[in-house]
């Protein structure tokens, strides 16, 4: 009698021992859920701490600068008066852009104006294509009152070379303290044709004929992809491509562009607040005369994939959850319908019915340790593995995604790209393409990190109580009525 009424803690223990192969059973049961709800857990803590690093690392453009759209219905208007109608975009005054430089959420920005000029103590490229009708040589040369040379006049080389994926390959870039400086930046080809190294001083003069000696500080090397658009001939080969200080380039245009650039191109600390950012900057600005344009699909092209992963690996969670409460009832109640007569026998020596149900918990709970021991060594691989399988498929459908929209929008498919590609009119002013800072790495997101933590761990533990809880609650359902005289007859 003393023994059959002892501690059901003690009870639940020999019971444990006693009956080796069906804990193994619900260790291996309670272990397969475990796993799984902790694989979907940490994916999803991963997925968020990827999104957060993604704000920091991935980084959002806004880029202010001339309201085209603007320009070509003023210049419309003005075309019935005007026999040659011109297209004037307006200049980004600097004392206002460093304005908006000191608002929240600007991690740095770069200012840049373009123009062009001709080479004067050296030889610029010269090409010849189908498109210019083989034109070289003198014929070339006949058409350099265009600028032959495409000035890029920046705050700093370093944006605008990377977004170009070119990099400086002898001396160094220009950074802020060139400014009011005649320092160049000048390409390796461009250099090696002319023996040109860093050190030298070379001449250029102005579209309007004005001579200016500048010194060479670095040379970089243009990616094998870039393009220019410049004003004569020689200035559509990127080699022509020289980066100045922006000061230095307005003075090549003229007098009247001092003070002011063509665009300017804030790189945003949090992404997802570039909005507040835009809302902050319009009221410093002429929204009439002036737009700003948000460049942030390197952020939003990493951050759909890992909803779409935070958002499977909560969907995991739930039905492992639902379907491991239901296996795990069905087996209880196997157990239960089993152990019957041991029920019977408790209940006719007077013990309470909670305390029997607290002794199928407590074995439950028993088992729930080891799970959870097998699931925290165990869980991060199979993270891994689930996690990968996500990303591998998240970035195929981005992939084609990308490729479809591609297709489908084409060069300049984007209307408010518009208002990113003009520049002041000036003495043959133009954009060198790439030279605006709108183009960022491509960032793929290629794995998450996955970590087993103790948070991890307590929150799994709380979910398998609860898994337990409603099994052995569903389990005992019948207990609650039976009576022990019926049981022991049966």
């Amino acid at each position: 009698m003393e023994e059959i009424n002892m501690n059901f803690f003690k009870r639940a223990l020999l019971n444990i021992k006693a009956k080796k192969g069906r804990t193994f059973l619900l260790i291996l049961v309670m272990s397969a859920i475990m796993l799984f709800v902790l694989a979907g857990l940490i994916i999803q803590n991963a997925a968020t701490t990827a999104a957060n690093d993604a704000k920091k690392s991935a980084g959002a453009t806004v880029t202010l600068a001339a309201n085209r759209d603007k320009a070509f219905s003023d210049m419309k208007a003005s075309s019935s008066t005007k026999s040659k109608p011109s297209l004037n975009l307006a200049g980004v005054e600097v004392s206002t852009a460093k304005k908006i430089g000191v608002l929240s959420n600007v991690k740095s920005y770069s200012l840049t104006t373009s123009t062009t000029a001709n080479a004067s103590s050296f030889d610029a490229i010269t090409t010849s294509d189908s498109s210019q009708g083989g034109m070289g040589g003198k014929e070339m040369k006949s058409a350099a009152s265009t600028g032959d040379l495409t000035i890029s006049g920046v705050s700093s080389t370093a944006s605008a070379l990377s977004s170009n994926g070119a990099k400086i390959t002898k001396g160094r870039g220009l950074t802020a303290s060139d400014l009011n400086t005649k320092n160049v930046v000048i390409e390796t080809e461009l250099a090696s044709t002319n023996k040109i190294s860093t050190g030298d001083t070379i001449t250029m003069k102005s579209t309007s004929g004005t001579k200016y000696k500048v010194k060479v500080v670095g040379i970089y090397k243009a990616s094998s992809t870039s393009s220019a658009n410049g004003g004569g001939p020689g200035a559509n080969d990127p080699s022509n491509t020289i980066y100045t200080a922006y000061t230095f380039a307005n003075t090549l245009k003229g007098s009247k562009y001092k003070g002011t650039v063509d665009s300017v191109v804030y790189t945003l600390s949090n992404p997802a607040k570039s909005a507040d950012f835009t809302k902050a900057a319009k009221k410093l600005i002429n929204t009439s005369k002036f737009s700003m344009s948000t460049n942030d699909s390197t952020y939003q092209s990493m951050l759909t994939p890992l909803n779409n992963i935070k958002s499977f690996a909560q969907k995991i969670v739930i039905l492992v959850a639902v379907a491991g409460t239901i296996i795990l009832a069905l087996i209880v109640i196997l157990m239960i319908r089993e152990r019957r007569y041991e029920i019977g026998v408790l209940l006719s020596l007077g013990e309470k019915r909670w305390k029997v149900i607290a002794q199928f918990f407590v074995e439950m709970f028993m088992v729930l340790i080891v799970s959870l021991v097998v699931a925290g060594v165990g869980g991060k691989f199979v993270g891994n593995v689930i996690g990968d399988q996500l990303i591998s498929q998240q970035t195929t459908t981005a992939t084609i995604s990308s490729t479809s929209s591609d297709m489908q929008g084409g060069p300049g498919g984007n209307a408010e790209g518009g208002a990113l590609s003009g520049t002041k009119g000036g003495p043959g002013g133009s954009v060198p393409s790439g030279t605006m800072g709108q183009a960022t790495k491509s960032e793929k997101l290629k794995n998450l990190s996955t970590t087993v933590s103790v948070k991890d761990l307590v929150e799994l533990g709380g979910m398998g109580l609860v898994i337990i809880f409603i099994s052995i609650m569903l389990a005992s359902f019948g207990i609650l009525r039976l009576e022990p005289k019926k049981i022991l007859i049966s």
